[in-house]
């Protein structure tokens, strides 16, 4: 008897923010239609602090859950004192994870995660 798989989450799906040329952009959002992908365009002006890949290539494995976590709060718009009115987690803690001077733990990552709608998997 055949089992079901499991299923993906659309919460948990990544996003990816590209910049374009304006004349390719008709281009690049049929390519996305035609592999399923949701084209969402943003107004550059709304987006603060990107890293381009160049950076992101040249992190360590031991930097990305900060970026995460920095990214994920504000992505949420928060501050990191109201991550910790809703975590818990002491401000200082969080300042810590983001700059990579403290681990995030499984179980920080859980309770981070429940706090910012994402699996927790992404902090480990």
């Amino acid at each position: 008897m055949l089992e079901h798989g499991k299923t993906l989450h659309t919460k948990e799906m990544p996003t990816i923010r590209i910049e374009i040329p304006a004349a390719a952009s008709a281009a690049v959002q049929k390519a996305f239609k035609a592999l399923g992908v949701a084209w969402m365009p943003v107004d550059p002006s709304t987006v603060r602090d990107n890293v381009s890949w160049r950076e992101a290539e040249s992190l360590s494995d031991d930097q990305v859950p900060g970026k995460v976590l920095s990214g994920l709060r504000y992505r949420e718009g928060l501050t990191q004192k109201q991550l910790e009115e809703m975590t818990g987690i002491p401000q200082r803690h969080i300042s810590e994870m983001e700059n990579n001077k403290r681990p995030i733990g499984k179980n920080t990552a859980k309770i981070l995660a429940k706090a910012l709608d994402v699996t927790y998997k992404v902090f480990l």
